[in-house]
């Protein structure tokens, strides 16, 4: 098609960035993460040139998880395995709409990510999630650059008028003459509620801060942060190994937050979703989580709008029967779904639906959503402490379809600091009121970035 693009140059961009305070979940506790900038530039067969960015945090505890191997060394596997997947796009490139470019070269990432371990001498290999991580940025480059290019926003490109194949090449036959855009809206939603997360670490009142906490200006506690943004939706991460623990620290989460809302005479419902990173050991003790919360705090059980991958994020090792699980609450499969096969497994094990993050690649999440929505799956929309560009592309994403209350937005937590030229560019979308953002600055072609 005369719409196609073609990549001509690529560049990778590294930055370290410190968190403002740690980040303690499942896997292990961040201090420190890697942010990934790719730069492209494409072609049309016209000759046209367009500009395209992509980031993503190369978040090493969760995308590869390890004991043998330091952070350090998984760090550097991570930034090789990008580096070499931007070389990969270069020296195969050709025309082509971008989610048919990077689907094509995702087939190649495991077996790329394998020769990094191999050269790299590493004691345990990199999973295909840690690979997609690393390729996220590229094929979000890629898309940016095919609406630049066309002087469209690019979630108007994924209709016939822009593709060659509708999603039977890569959903199977029963997606004849259907395509990505036909389940996505037409246009942004203007307000996106935010979860707010609550980390294992977090302070929950301004009682508990210690000299040690950061003195800044921003808030440090949960009841601080209610009070400044006004937030409705919270993301309780939990250990999965001590229910005892998980079902106080749900409770205890839920009790500050109707205190805070009454304190500060906010009306209405507040809306909790719990993480464990797959340290469940499997679905009974997710369900004797969920009966013991109950008896609790009634408050914090009504309150739960859903389970984020309680257990191992492998479905295949032990195919857990998921359904005992969402017959009481939703549970959605996150870092399990790395293809549309894994989709396909969760749903026939009773996942209840699937929760979305860009860092997994925005060409195959734009399959997962036309999936669940045949499937009538729950949606969700995570992120991994997403500052700056990755920001825009996670909300403009999610502000075009239908999640179960909006989207997660921490890194106003971790990494408030970080690229503070797109936040001057997007002030109402890095500004949270009422527990929600605006989207009316992801505007013109591309991903909306403006930059």
């Amino acid at each position: 098609m005369d719409t196609d693009i073609k990549l001509v140059a690529i560049e990778p961009t590294f930055e370290d960035l410190k968190l403002r305070t740690p980040l303690k979940f499942g896997t292990g506790v961040v201090y420190a993460t890697t942010s990934l900038t790719v730069r492209v530039t494409v072609e049309k067969r016209s000759g046209e040139r367009a500009e395209g960015l992509g980031n993503i945090l190369l978040s090493v505890i969760w995308g590869y998880p390890s004991a043998n191997v330091s952070f350090e060394d998984r760090d550097e596997a991570m930034r090789e395995v990008s580096v070499r997947f931007c070389r990969l796009m270069l020296d195969n490139a050709d025309y082509g709409h971008p989610l048919d470019l990077y689907l094509e070269a995702k087939e190649e990432l495991a077996g790329l990510a394998a020769e990094v371990d191999e050269d790299l001498g590493m004691a345990d290999p990199m999973p295909l999630l840690g690979a997609l991580v690393c390729a996220s940025p590229t094929d979000a480059a890629l898309a940016d650059a095919f609406g630049k290019a066309n002087g469209i926003c690019t979630y108007d490109g994924y209709t016939e008028a822009f593709m060659d194949y509708d999603l039977s090449r890569w959903c199977g036959p029963e997606f004849a003459g259907k395509y990505p855009g036909d389940y996505l809206h037409s246009a942004h939603k203007a307000y996106l509620p935010i979860f707010h997360l609550a980390g294992g670490l977090d302070k929950l009142t301004a009682s508990e801060i210690s000299d040690e906490d950061p003195d800044d200006g921003l808030p440090v506690s949960l009841d601080q942060w209610i009070e400044r943004d006004g937030i409705r939706c919270f993301k309780v991460k939990l250990s999965g190994h001590d229910n005892a623990s998980d079902v106080q620290r749900t409770a205890d989460i839920a009790r500050v937050v109707q205190e805070t809302y009454d304190r500060l005479g906010i009306d209405g419902q507040f809306h909790l979703s719990t993480d464990s990173n797959e340290m469940n050991p499997d679905p009974e003790s997710v369900v004797e989580y969920l009966h013991k919360l109950k008896e609790l705090s009634p408050t914090a059980f009504d309150a739960l709008l859903y389970l984020e991958q309680p257990t191992e994020r492998d479905l295949t090792v032990h195919r857990f029967d998921m359904r005992p699980v969402s017959a009481i609450k939703p549970v959605v499969v996150d870092e399990g779904v790395t293809s549309l096969e894994m989709m396909d497994l969760a749903v026939e094990l009773g996942w209840s639906g699937v929760g979305l993050k860009t860092c997994k690649g925005h060409s195959s999440t734009l399959l997962y959503v036309a999936k669940a929505v045949e499937q009538g799956l729950v949606i969700t929309f995570q992120d991994l402490t997403n500052p700056g560009l990755s920001l825009v592309h996670e909300a403009g994403f999610a502000a075009r379809i239908d999640t179960l209350m909006g989207f997660e937005y921490n890194s106003r937590q971790y990494l408030p600091d970080a690229a503070p030229d797109v936040r001057a560019l997007h002030p109402d979308l890095f500004t949270v009121k009422d527990g929600q953002v605006s989207t009316k600055s992801i505007a013109g072609p591309g991903l909306g970035y403006r930059m």
